[in-house]
């Protein structure tokens, strides 16, 4: 599942995948992957991100249950 709200929240603080990589020490690769959904993140990087977002965990990593069987049934 595509991580939108994280790539919402990074162009919102006017910072490319580049500079949010930079700041919580991956490379701009990982976070492409990341908001493509093609990389589950460690609950550290998942932390680092939010804190360079100002966001919390809920807001950018949270899956509701609904949203989960759904894709759970598209696979």
């Amino acid at each position: 599942m595509k991580n939108k709200r994280m790539k919402i929240a990074r162009i919102a603080h006017d910072m490319n995948q580049e500079e949010l990589a930079k700041r919580v020490g991956v490379t701009r690769q990982t976070i492409g992957l990341i908001e493509q959904g093609n990389y589950n993140p460690t609950l550290k990087l998942c932390m680092a991100i939010c804190d360079a977002l100002d966001c919390t965990l809920d807001i950018l990593f949270w899956i509701p249950k609904e949203e989960r069987s759904q894709e759970d049934e598209t696979r």
